[in-house]
């Protein structure tokens, strides 16, 4: 344990001395009045609510909206384990500009909930994809910018691989996530496996109650790993971590996860999509990519797959501690992004 020194004091002592004031009550009224102060910073922060819910495709989708009705439609998708608050900065500045700004809970997320019972809690990527077009279709939205990180820059990837042209605009963060069940199951270097720790684990029983049991403890850890340098607060946490508490998340992320690996199946209805996305489509959409400088999650060489963006394209990278939540921790850079994006000709 280090001291550090605070002129002839060290920090330790200076505790030591705090703590038998305190006891004396002679700093009790302004360790109080510290303490209200700290928890009244901590209750302030940005926020992002569902103001608005439709029925889509297998889905009644709660979502945020912010901007004119009839402004230039930006659709934000946020990953895993996130939630819509990762846009609770980037989607005022979008609506500032006028942008009619869109962010949905994805299935298993928030207040996005089933409609049938009956309906299988699939995971796959091919399916949220789905979920995404049949949310334009829904709010009759013909085109518009897609833009995400995590799950949300596959499910962008994938609407601009499979419907360029329902698509203006793509932003992605760690670019072009398109993958398949035969890749999935291709053995990696074991750096690279280590990385994928948590998909290993969702393979097994284990996983799945623990998970279960342990989602917010789990979720905290996957931030902390992804962004190392991300400072988050309790506040900014439990925000997002109430989208956790949907009755199908649980089964989503696992299904999600082991789908991948092609440890468990998908619908028949999407299979058409999958054969189209395991041929590694390219994207014909004018698009900018993005990487933090310290995102801890795994994530592709830009140079891989530079080559798949066949449109006006630009990769940026994001420098000063960024991790792997890119519009929570760099607001202004990704609205940049979609902003930049849509103003291409």
């Amino acid at each position: 344990m280090h001291n550090f020194k605070t002129g002839n004091l060290t920090r330790r002592s200076l505790g030591e001395i705090a703590l038998a004031l305190t006891a004396a009550g002679i700093l009790s009224g302004q360790a109080e009045g510290a303490d209200q102060s700290t928890k009244a910073r901590r209750s302030v922060g940005h926020s992002l609510a569902a103001n608005g819910h439709v029925d889509a495709g297998d889905l009644n989708v709660g979502y945020a909206e912010l901007g004119p009705a009839d402004g230039s439609p930006v659709l934000l998708f946020h990953g895993w384990p996130y939630d819509i608050n990762s846009f609770a900065e980037v989607a005022p500045l979008l609506a500032e500009r006028g942008h009619r700004v869109i962010v949905p809970h994805l299935r298993g997320y928030g207040s996005t909930k089933f409609l049938s019972d009956d309906t299988m809690r699939n995971g796959q990527q091919s399916a949220l994809a789905v979920d995404a077009i049949n949310l334009m279709d829904a709010l009759k939205i013909d085109k518009a910018t897609v833009a995400g990180f995590d799950w949300g820059a596959r499910t962008a990837d994938i609407v601009a691989a499979l419907w360029p042209e329902r698509c203006k605009g793509l932003v992605s963060v760690s670019g072009y996530l398109i993958g398949n069940q035969a890749a999935g199951k291709a053995p990696l270097p074991p750096s690279a496996e280590l990385q994928w720790w948590y998909q290993f684990y969702f393979a097994t029983d284990r996983g799945r109650d623990g998970y279960a049991k342990y989602t917010n403890d789990f979720a905290r850890l996957i931030w902390q790993l992804a962004s190392p340098h991300w400072k988050f607060d309790d506040a900014t946490f439990e925000r997002s971590a109430a989208a956790f508490s949907n009755p199908d998340h649980v089964a989503i992320v696992v299904h999600n996860y082991r789908w991948r690996l092609g440890l468990t199946e998908g619908e028949k209805r999407f299979d058409e999509f999958e054969t189209k996305l395991a041929s590694a489509p390219e994207i014909q959409v004018r698009a900018i990519t993005m990487e933090g400088d310290a995102n801890g999650a795994p994530h592709p060489d830009p140079k891989a797959y530079a080559s798949k963006f066949k449109a006006k394209y630009e990769h940026r990278l994001i420098s000063g501690g960024i991790g792997h939540n890119l519009p929570q921790e760099a607001p202004e850079a990704f609205a940049k992004a979609v902003i930049d994006v849509n103003s291409w000709t």
